[in-house]
């Protein structure tokens, strides 16, 4: 019998395996792929970032002469992309492969199922652990819409294999899959129409900051408060404000979300609480079947890689005897488009909602000297939100350049309840963006 066995090598499972048998733990690893890394390495995460960068070196080519550089002939070879995009993956999935051997980390390839609270199970062998780590991810929600199995459409791990551009796009769903595509799509002048059945983009997104997203995104055709009603082959036919309209695209993506993989794998039959949402845990990610834990997409809680790697750090801990627990104040999240968004904490709009006194401030990134400098004439605001009892900063909120690097430290603020006067006592280095937090704090 192992001490911790884990079904699903994504983000939250192999962390956990390496945090584990760091600390000199037993450890077995199952998964289905032939591959470590889940979707995230493979089929998500590090993929799109690579196709983005690529995306906006062609974007940032074009528009140069802004910075008294010119490219005479710009082209974007979507076949070398493909291949820088496979030999960055292939890396990343070899360190993986080493940190398992490293921290001794038993691996076994093969569709695991749970047995009982002990016991998983590949095939007809069967592996016993002391405790277990259910890390089976999430796949792309495939809404009921007639005529979805159109050749046309894809999803979001299919778009990642395309062989040539299409021509023009119509992207269903606008979170932040969606727009990531959108903005990929659009750098390289594709006609992009996305389709979103609520009022504004990013639903996690201040309104106000979507907005300004969107008047930073022109080339992107946005159709919101729209249902798709049908696909017929090529047209996707919607519904908005009681009328119907129909786009045609060369390929249909849907972004309309992701679901938990709790099906088929043994779990309810175990007796694990599932609900709507995913496999139901407390803060140290402890299920309701005893030295059972989930981490990761299949919780439902927080469909981000980063929340996955923390989730099984906070598991290996409470099986190791570490006081630990998962908080999820303080999680940012990013959009990696051009221009880019992230935040962290609450929004204005939330917590109004929850009750909360609160102040405000919202800047221009444009004041920023070295944004400016840099970024040019692509826009962008951070706003940060209060409270205005504590003083203490709650929530960091960007659209702009650079701003997937800059949430950690809002994070950190945030995590360590800093009042507005302990941030403004810290030295940001000068000329950087990170100051742009600083000088919105300074606006209270």
């Amino acid at each position: 019998m192992h001490d911790i066995v884990i079904l699903g090598g994504g983000p939250g499972g192999y962390l956990a395996a390496e945090r584990a048998g760091a600390r000199g733990k037993s450890v077995l690893l199952i998964e289905k792929e032939e591959v470590l890394g889940g979707i995230c390495l493979n089929h998500g995460c590090i993929p799109t970032k690579s196709l983005l960068h690529s995306a906006k070196l062609y974007r940032h080519g074009k528009e140069g002469a802004q910075f008294g550089v010119h490219f005479e002939n710009a082209r974007y070879d979507l076949k070398a992309a493909m291949q820088w995009k496979r030999q960055a993956v292939e890396k990343l999935v070899k360190g993986v492969d080493f940190l398992m051997k490293k921290y001794n980390v038993e691996v076994v390839q093969g569709e695991g199922r749970m047995v009982d609270r002990q016991t998983l199970a590949v095939g007809d062998e069967t592996y016993q652990g002391e405790h277990i780590i259910i890390s089976t991810g999430s796949r792309p929600a495939m809404p009921p819409i007639p005529g979805i199995d159109s050749d046309a459409v894809v999803t979001s791990r299919d778009i990642l294999q395309i062989q040539e551009l299409p021509k023009k796009i119509v992207i269903i769903g606008g979170g932040v899959i969606g727009m990531e595509f959108a903005s990929y799509f659009a750098c390289l002048e594709v006609e992009v129409h996305v389709v979103e059945m609520l009022e504004e983009i990013i639903p996690v997104m201040d309104p106000a900051l979507a907005r300004v997203m969107r008047k930073e995104m022109p080339e992107v055709d946005f159709h919101l408060g729209a249902r798709v009603e049908n696909i017929s082959g090529k047209k996707v036919t919607y519904s908005k404000d009681g009328k119907s309209a129909t786009l045609k695209g060369d390929m249909i993506l849907m972004a309309t979300g992701r679901i938990p993989n709790t099906d088929g794998l043994g779990f309810r039959e175990a007796g694990m609480d599932i609900g709507k949402q995913g496999i139901r845990v407390n803060e140290q990610m402890q299920t309701n079947l005893p030295g059972v834990y989930a981490v990761g997409d299949v919780t439902g809680k927080s469909m981000l890689a980063h929340t996955a790697y923390r989730m099984g750090e906070v598991a290996v801990n409470d099986i190791c005897g570490t006081r630990d627990r998962m908080r999820y104040h303080a999680i940012p999240w990013v959009v990696y488009s051009l221009p880019e968004a992230a935040g962290c904490g609450y929004t204005e709009q939330e917590a109004a909602e929850a009750g909360m006194e609160i102040k405000t401030a919202s800047v221009p990134m444009r004041i920023n000297g070295r944004f400016l400098a840099e970024y040019g004439n692509i826009g962008g605001v951070c706003t940060v939100v209060v409270d205005a009892e504590s003083d203490r900063l709650i929530g960091v909120h960007m659209v702009g350049g650079g701003c997937s690097e800059l949430i950690f430290g809002a994070a950190a603020m945030i995590e360590a309840e800093l009042r507005v006067r302990d941030i403004r006592e810290i030295v940001f280095p000068h000329p950087t963006v990170s100051e742009i937090i600083r000088d919105a704090l300074w606006e209270l």
